[in-house]
């Protein structure tokens, strides 16, 4: 085990911090920022072998930002001041997300090894922070899963079980952070890829309200839907990452204009009494594991002890949202993918035999650079879009994501924060659900509402399933532009349930260095 020069932390003790008290210590000068990032290379180099997090790891540029905070801060004066609280505290970007000088390929052979000419609006705002950034991690090709096994760069895997899922799309981002080969990184949240790989790999994910945190740059799956959003340890490194990342892009049409409320002043408020936290009746009982339903009463009644209004709401509409969602998402998938064609960038394949022309090298392009779930998401959008159906079914769907959105609308009228499981089961085993579509889609049950409605929502550690032993998430919903209120109760149930674990459920996770020294040997 490898000591900081500094002070001598262990590397080992380094990477287990919060990005909050990473920090603290850099200001402090208690550690510097190349000790920091180094730290998290080497983990990443020790067990990403196994997890497979990462697509492609950004070392020589991560160092370089890292030397820099470390001067600015030895010289002092103005500019040390105005070093961003975040500043030499290294991040994962999830591999839908462009970056300049590192391939962005959204986990596809379509894209594979291409680089964009431009950094998206959130990357650049890490940058002027001065976060290294160590990398991109591994997704669903396109953000299209609920697993991270469709891939086509191989699966990631859950750090608390190796032979099983880390949720998807960004299971990669989930599994880095879980795994502390990063102490925060980016997501993307279309129906659930940020909240439901947070539920199960034990970190907190945040989907934040639509058009709070600019899209410019995110390769788009289904512009209405997604979200850029942070995916980290603790409530509080939630709200200080999504308080740099968010804000007014005019480079972005969906944009809000309105200013972030103050996220990180919510999430250090520290109590909920008189808040009312509303149970959603159509959101958890019937179809989800007991081991779920049993650490989601146990949130209920900490929440309930600490002075909260526990409620039940009806929200009729969600049993449909599953469904609308399925004809929206890969209606505006079909739509955004139409330019991988083979001819502007990306991978070109040349027919065979036969007339060369742009239709037959467009198909041959497709056909060997996407995979299956991405070929079956756009068949099934562009027949939703298609002459005599748009009606029946995408127009239909749009229906319904408005009676969704009424439910909401009734159901804040009657709670100020709305509470369910985050996902109806557990991590399950790799390879489970690959054949049956429809299981995998139902993983998403309890967390598209929100997207379809625009609506905050946060996933956060729950414990641990009787059953199993793996992470339950317990998720929070609130009005739109109120963000802050997830943060405020989130930050008041992690403290409640960490007293009850006896600390963060992190900790009890199975240690890699472990498991890589067994797969050493039985190489050997």
């Amino acid at each position: 085990m490898t000591e900081n020069n500094t002070t001598g932390t262990s590397a080992e003790t380094l990477i287990r911090l919060s990005a909050a008290e990473l920090a603290g210590k850099l200001a402090a000068g208690e550690v510097t920022a190349v000790e920091v990032t180094q730290a998290y290379l080497d983990r990443i180099a020790a067990v990403d072998g196994l997890v497979n997090a990462y697509l492609h790891v950004n070392a020589e540029e991560a160092l370089a930002v890292a030397a820099e905070v470390d001067a600015i801060r030895a010289a002092g004066g103005a500019e040390a001041e105005a070093l961003h609280v975040l500043a030499g505290v290294p991040i994962a970007v999830k591999d839908l997300i462009v970056t300049v000088g590192q391939p962005t390929t959204a986990g596809s052979k379509i894209l594979e090894g291409w680089h964009s000419p431009y950094d998206a609006t959130v990357v650049e705002r890490l940058r002027a922070a001065k976060m290294p950034i160590l990398g991109k991690t591994n997704l669903d090709e396109f953000a299209m899963g609920s697993s991270t096994e469709h891939s086509a760069y191989g699966p990631t895997r859950n750090p608390w079980d190796l032979d099983r899922i880390p949720g998807g799309s960004g299971g990669g981002s989930a599994a880095a952070v879980a795994a502390f080969e990063a102490p925060l990184a980016l997501g993307t949240d279309t129906g659930g890829s940020i909240r439901q790989p947070g539920a199960v790999t034990g970190t907190v994910g945040v989907k934040p309200t639509y058009g709070s945190v600019s899209r410019y740059g995110a390769i788009a799956m289904a512009s209405s839907l997604d979200q850029i959003g942070p995916v980290t340890r603790t409530v509080l490194d939630s709200a200080l990452l999504h308080q740099l990342i968010g804000g007014h892009d005019p480079r972005d049409s969906t944009s809000l204009p309105d200013p972030l409320a103050d996220l990180v002043a919510a999430a250090k408020t520290g109590n909920v009494e008189g808040l009312r936290i509303g149970i959603i009746k159509e959101l958890h009982g019937e179809g989800y594991q007991a081991g779920v339903e049993n650490r989601f009463h146990d949130a209920l009644e900490l929440l309930k002890e600490a002075g909260a209004e526990i409620v039940e709401v009806s929200c009729p509409n969600f049993q449909y949202a599953l469904g609308a969602y399925y004809l929206i998402m890969p209606s505006e998938a079909s739509s955004n993918l139409a330019k991988f064609d083979g001819v502007r960038y990306g991978l070109r394949v040349l027919p065979e035999d036969g007339p060369m022309t742009i239709e037959r090298v467009m198909g041959a392009t497709r056909a060997a650079g996407f995979g299956d779930e991405v070929k079956r998401r756009i068949i099934l959008g562009t027949y939703a879009l298609s002459a005599g159906y748009y009606d029946a079914y995408y127009g239909s769907a749009q229906k319904v994501r408005t009676l969704v959105q009424r439910d909401f609308d009734a159901a804040f009228e009657q709670a100020d924060v709305l509470i369910s499981p985050t996902a109806p089961t557990t991590a399950f085993p790799l390879g489970e659900k690959l054949d049956d579509p429809l299981a995998m889609y139902l993983n998403d049950v309890a967390t598209i509402p929100a997207n379809l409605a625009g609506v905050p929502g946060l996933s956060l550690p729950g414990g641990l399933a009787d059953e199993d032993g793996l992470p339950v998430g317990i998720q929070l919903l609130a009005p739109a532009r109120e963000d802050a209120r997830l943060y405020r109760v989130g930050a008041v149930l992690e403290s409640l349930l960490e007293a009850k674990w006896g600390g963060p459920l992190l900790a009890q996770a199975p240690d890699l260095a472990a498991a890589v020294t067994l797969e050493t040997q039985e190489a050997k």
